[in-house]
């Protein structure tokens, strides 16, 4: 019982610490990049509506507030308590759930370097190199003291800038290593490891996302990943929880939902650009993902962000 105890006052202690130190370090709401490249600190006073955007592999850690994030129809749920990492692009909503002025939302972001982690693995665990079946590209777990002291100590070094060069990689390092050590960490481990199904799959998704624009072709996809059309597809959901076809219109919605903010463009030559040969179509399927058709849509989120037309 004094070992939980013990370890629990250390979670609270560093989650303290994680916080004065993001506190410090971010002037108002919004995300901060910083001097660690891949490092970023998120701070918001107020919870948010959802936003879309596709993911790249990362780890994000809470000390204040929670967060729930959505892929497809599965929703996760961190805070203080827990960590989120996505481990290879996905196209998600996420939505500040708890926060306030007195107690802000505060999150640890670290990119993530696949490249990395498939060298860990080969130095610390090379049994695990065995192939596994196919997991979810992103997990919520529990978060462990070691973890914690690491993402306190490299936030630290922000305080100390000469310091970065050195010892920024090593604690970015140690990082990884904690979450490779974690009970899904089989998931980042399959992801970097060459050949497996999960790494095929992320070769696909690559593909995807440079295509987006292009009619899918499954039979092309499929001889990338080396897999059967129908292994591609049950592999392809097992890890992103959608289909193929239906991560491609996450990615033409999404970009199209960018394009209207951004440049007041018509839905029509919009939906053109993305890679839509219907408008109806386009249309029926923005709302289905955003709630309301495009221009209502792009109406109502100009007033969320506080923007005039």
């Amino acid at each position: 019982m004094r070992d939980l105890s013990n370890h629990a006052n250390s979670l609270v202690s560093y989650q303290k610490e994680l916080s004065l130190l993001m506190e410090k370090h971010t002037d108002g709401d919004g995300i901060h990049e910083t001097l660690i490249p891949s490092l970023s600190l998120i701070r918001s006073s107020k919870t948010t509506f959802p936003s879309f955007s596709v993911h790249e592999p990362e780890l994000c850690i809470v000390s204040q507030g929670s967060k729930v994030v959505m892929l497809a129809d599965e929703s996760f749920t961190y805070g203080p308590s827990s960590y989120l990492v996505i481990s290879l692009d996905l196209p998600v909503s996420a939505q500040i759930i708890e926060a306030s002025p007195d107690v802000p939302y505060l999150c640890f972001r670290l990119k993530l370097n696949l490249k990395d982690a498939l060298d860990l693995v080969n130095e610390a665990n090379p049994v695990s190199r065995k192939k596994l079946r196919s997991k979810r590209g992103l997990f919520v777990e529990q978060s462990t003291a070691p973890l914690l002291d690491a993402a306190v100590r490299l936030t630290r070094l922000l305080d100390n800038p000469e310091d970065i060069p050195i010892l920024a990689p090593l604690i970015v390092r140690e990082i990884l290593y904690r979450v490779l050590q974690g009970e899904q960490g089989d998931v980042l481990r399959q992801m970097a490891l060459r050949g497996s199904s999960s790494n095929r799959i992320a070769v696909v998704v690559e593909q995807l996302k440079r295509e987006y624009m292009e009619p899918l072709r499954i039979d092309e996809l499929a001889a990338a990943a080396h897999m059967a059309p129908s292994s591609l597809h049950r592999h392809f959901k097992e890890v992103t929880a959608m289909s193929p076809l239906q991560y491609q219109k996450q990615l033409r919605l999404q970009e199209a939902r960018r394009l209207l903010l951004s440049e007041s463009a018509d839905a029509a030559d919009v939906a053109f650009r993305v890679g839509y040969e219907s408008p109806s179509q386009f249309s029926r399927e923005y709302a289905r993902l955003f709630g309301l058709p495009p221009i209502s849509d792009i109406t109502r989120l100009r007033e969320q962000l506080g923007r005039v037309p």
